[in-house]
């Protein structure tokens, strides 16, 4: 069995840090019907696998299924309303951060965003199999 291995990579700290910016901008300053709902919901997954890959040595398949899954998790909770049960209705980093809204979209969103990154990795030749 492996061990998780803990090495900071800066080919994945730097996208990570920009990513996590545009997600900022578009949560503050956009409000439309396109970018936020779905570009957010693409990017955050490749922004969380680039967080995860910048500190931890792990497969990147397996970093690519944590994501999507964690997404999935989300997505779930906010099915359930777990803001509104835990009673952080009136926050709004609670709202933007879990989320309020359960969406069939969001899930298609992520699942793209982690095909997206599959791509990118093969093309850089690190991913050895699917």
């Amino acid at each position: 069995m492996k061990t998780v291995q803990f090495r900071f990579n800066r080919n994945y700290a730097a996208p990570s840090v920009l990513l996590l910016l545009t997600e900022v901008i578009i949560a503050v300053f956009i409000h439309d019907e396109i970018i936020r709902p779905f570009g957010g919901d693409f990017l955050i997954v490749i922004f969380l696998y680039c967080f995860l890959k910048s500190f931890l040595v792990v497969d990147t398949l397996l970093a690519a299924i944590i994501v999507l899954l964690i997404s999935y998790m989300m997505e779930a909770l906010q099915y359930f309303k777990i803001v509104d049960v835990l009673g952080l209705e009136k926050s709004v980093l609670a709202r933007t951060i879990i989320g309020t809204h359960f969406s069939w979209t969001d899930l298609m969103a992520y699942t793209v965003g982690i095909f997206v990154v599959l791509l990118i990795e093969m093309q850089f030749n690190e991913l050895k199999k699917i």
